[in-house]
């Protein structure tokens, strides 16, 4: 929350350090640090990811407009998942959450 007020403008580290009494040398050492870089504020939060939804060809929707139920999931990590058939939504945010980390 300190690195984060230091960022905004026209505050300055020591205006903040002041606020908290903390030296302004230690916060200068937190900015440094890459566990507080710009961005992290909403580390764990839940963020929107892009999808690209892909009918292949051959497959006709059914009435409902479903494709015949396979999903393929690349995570940012490298890992891919493909699942074919049904499957449980809470087991595979489970899945998708610890190959995440």
């Amino acid at each position: 929350m300190i690195c984060a007020q230091t960022r905004v403008p026209g505050v300055s580290v020591a205006q903040v350090a002041r606020r908290y009494n903390v030296n302004a040398n230690q916060v200068f050492n937190w900015l440094k640090d890459p566990r507080f870089a710009v961005g992290d504020e909403g580390a764990g939060a839940d963020r929107f990811l892009p999808v690209e939804i892909v009918r292949p060809e051959g497959h006709e929707a059914d009435q409902r407009g479903a494709v015949d139920g396979k999903i393929e999931i690349a995570l940012v990590c490298g890992h891919r998942l493909s699942i074919s058939g049904p499957y449980d939504p809470e087991a595979l945010g489970r899945l998708i959450r610890s190959l995440s980390e």
